[in-house]
């Protein structure tokens, strides 16, 4: 692993200097992004088979949200859409630390997690939401087949757009470089 850490620092410095900082930074947070989306579809899928009996309707503005028309047949429950909720909110923590620490190299607070938290609800019901209205219109015309596939890279597509410049230029802005004295009193 130090050989690796190794690699990605001088990897960093490399495009710093070239003036291609956040090129690598876009590259370094898109392979975070499908590492999030393996443990996303490895927990949604495991989380489901858990769940998938729990057919209590969600109640109040939920249920209006995440309707039958929406989401499909059978489908506005909580056994269907809290796995995809669940898995989504724990696959984007992973990625917010590791982003943290490896793509954008942030000594943010804990509190810019809170807002991020925040975001992130707010961003998982609206994907979520828009996953079951692209699956239930490829349902609708016999894509049934590649429904789930593509309602979820819309969904991915959507978040990384979102969360890239939110934790690059918000929350997880780089750490503050202290220059030492004698580079100041050489100024």
């Amino acid at each position: 692993m130090s050989k690796f850490n190794d690699w990605i620092n001088k990897t960093d410095n490399k495009a710093e200097k070239g003036g291609k900082k956040t090129i690598w930074q876009i590259i370094k947070f898109v392979v975070v992004s499908l590492l999030v989306t393996i443990i996303q579809l490895a927990l949604v899928n495991l989380l489901y088979f858990f769940m998938k009996d729990w057919k209590e309707p969600l109640p109040g503005f939920l249920g209006s949200v995440f309707s039958e028309q929406t989401m499909g047949s059978g489908h506005s429950n909580w056994g269907y859409v809290l796995p995809f909720f669940l898995s989504n909110f724990i696959a984007n923590t992973v990625g917010y630390f590791l982003n943290k620490s490896k793509t954008f190299k942030s000594d943010a607070p804990i509190w810019h997690y809170i807002i991020y938290i925040v975001a992130l609800f707010l961003l998982i019901v609206f994907t979520t939401w828009l996953q079951g209205l692209v699956a239930n219109a490829l349902v609708s015309v016999n894509a049934e087949v590649i429904a789930p596939t593509i309602a979820s890279m819309v969904a991915g597509t959507i978040q990384m757009i979102t969360l890239f410049p939110l934790q690059k230029f918000v929350l997880l802005r780089e750490k503050k470089v202290v220059e030492n004295s004698e580079e100041k009193a050489d100024s």
